[in-house]
């Protein structure tokens, strides 16, 4: 096991796989070792929108390279991010246990305005100290982010679908630099870049910063080809695209500091550049070595030092959602309660996947701002749906699920495993158990696993004194059965009946 001041971050990008180990020292990140594996994942997407079998054999490649470099690691010590190519491949769920299987460790795919922030907090922690705004822009190989922010706090963040591997696939195919092609890949990023201009224009930001692989390598070939005098300008891209209009073919490109891995990426990243400089305002852009993997590190030690972002979005929600703090408090409460109960008897860590268990409870009631019909459907939805900074878009539909199978029917759930069927049952049974809305001792239900489901028992004296709760009860168990599953009540359940 190795000590718990080394951590380390996998960025699962749509061009390359990359792992970063640090150690840290009082709250710094101090590199200690890193790999970078160019999997142009991107290009691996088929027609049909899947990964195709060449591209995850690569992928699982890299990855079992990077889960000997991090085996022994403790898993609270290592996340690992996964980008725009498992936010949009229709085969993810079916290559996922595959990558996390080689790796090792799980593997979070976040959405797009999560990516951006993180890169954000990479990026500001490898900048000098300042109160000025900054605009970052980080392009990635399927997706670019924007962010303005303000020291280390992002401000605004946005996702755009647009990536140097899918544009260099689309407009320059075979590798041939036409001046009809990089207008049609311009135009292409500055139509996207549309929806965003309101927000991200020179109106709100005093300096931009570019991040990531394209940004480095346009700022390597502008430095030292004496296209600038450090970063990108205007001038030295417009310089660029004429040099490589001239080359015609991006295999006959001679430029320096233009690595072979960037080669067949270049002219899709150019594109996208020469947009944002257009439409944004840009006259010169620093370059910055913070990145994605160094934001995820800080977050790491953030969630280590209890200050997990995610708890702040929940507190954020229910407050923008006027939620009735002391009865999600309660349900809370008592969800835990009878989840640990369950974990016991399953023999499982309840520590693990308590933190969705709790925030489910917490958000349960966030629909009720839209409407007390059909509550849990609109609270189900907004959470499924909502930007929830810190969550992974796994972590967003687990809980999203939960809080939708609190109340109602259960066959909507579909097949879970039985870990999750036993936080669904917890979640309900604390919902029910607080229909009072109002502080009681905790019920003296047991509850434990069977064979085929689940068992609950409870004193024939406190169902006689709650007779409301015992009707409840005796419903849920219906609930149960009717969707196919088992919730077998004591006999003291039938003798008050």
């Amino acid at each position: 096991m190795t000590p718990p001041h080394i951590i380390a971050a996998v960025d699962l990008g749509s061009n390359s796989f990359r792992l970063q180990v640090a150690r840290v020292v009082d709250d710094q990140v101090y590199p200690l070792d890193a790999l970078k594996d160019t999997v142009r994942f991107a290009a691996a997407l088929d027609a049909r929108g899947n990964i195709d079998a060449t591209g995850q054999a690569r992928a699982l490649s890299a990855l079992a390279k990077f889960g000997e470099r991090l085996r022994g690691m403790a898993p609270e010590h290592v996340r690992v991010v996964a980008t725009n190519t498992l936010r949009v491949a229709k085969n993810a769920a079916e290559f996922l246990p595959l990558a996390e299987a080689a790796l090792g460790f799980p593997i979070e795919v976040i959405a797009g305005r999560e990516e951006a922030r993180l890169i954000y907090i990479g990026a500001a922690h490898s900048l000098p100290a300042g109160r000025e705004k900054r605009l970052v822009v980080d392009i990635g190989g399927g997706s670019t982010e924007f962010i303005v922010g303000q020291q280390f706090k992002p401000l605004k963040t946005e996702s755009l679908l647009m990536g140097c591997v899918s544009y260099s696939i689309k407009f320059f195919p075979n590798g041939k630099l036409t001046r009809q092609a990089f207008r049609d890949a311009e135009l292409a990023a500055r139509s996207e870049l549309q929806a965003i201009v309101h927000d991200f224009n020179r109106e709100h930001w005093q300096q931009a910063i570019g991040t990531s692989g394209t940004a480095r390598s346009l700022g390597d070939i502008m430095e030292l080809n004496g296209l600038s005098n450090g970063g990108l300008t205007l001038a030295g891209l417009e310089k660029l695209r004429e040099l490589m209009l001239k080359a015609g073919h991006i295999d006959a490109v001679q430029l320096n500091g233009l690595r072979v891995d960037r080669r067949p990426v270049l002219p899709g990243g150019f594109a996208i550049m020469a947009a944002v400089f257009a439409e944004l305002g840009v006259e010169k852009m620093a370059i910055t070595l913070g990145a994605l993997r160094d934001g995820v590190l800080y977050d790491l030690i953030g969630r280590q030092h209890q200050r997990d972002l995610r708890e702040v979005t929940v507190s954020q929600f229910k407050r923008r959602y006027h939620v009735d703090l002391a009865q999600q408090e309660r349900v809370a409460k008592l969800a835990e309660l009878f989840y640990r109960q369950l974990a016991a008897s399953m023999d499982l860590d309840a520590e693990l996947d308590l933190p969705i268990l709790l925030w489910a409870a917490r958000l349960h009631e966030i629909g009720l701002s839209i409407s007390h019909s059909s509550y849990h459907k609109h609270s189900a939805y907004i959470l499924q749906h909502a930007d929830m900074p810190g969550f992974s878009s796994p972590e967003q539909a687990r809980v999203a699920l939960l809080v939708l199978g609190h109340k109602g029917g259960l066959k909507k759930l579909g097949t879970l495993a039985k870990d999750r069927w036993a936080r669904v049952l917890s979640l309900r049974l604390a919902v029910l158990c607080c229909r009072s809305r109002t502080d009681r001792e905790a019920p003296p239900i047991s509850l434990a696993v069977t064979r085929n489901g689940f068992s609950l028992n409870a004193p024939s004296e406190w169902l006689k004194a709650n007779p409301l709760t015992h009707t409840a009860l005796l419903q849920e168990a219906e609930e149960w059965r009717e969707a196919g599953h088992l919730l077998a009540l004591s006999p003291n359940f039938q003798h008050w009946a």
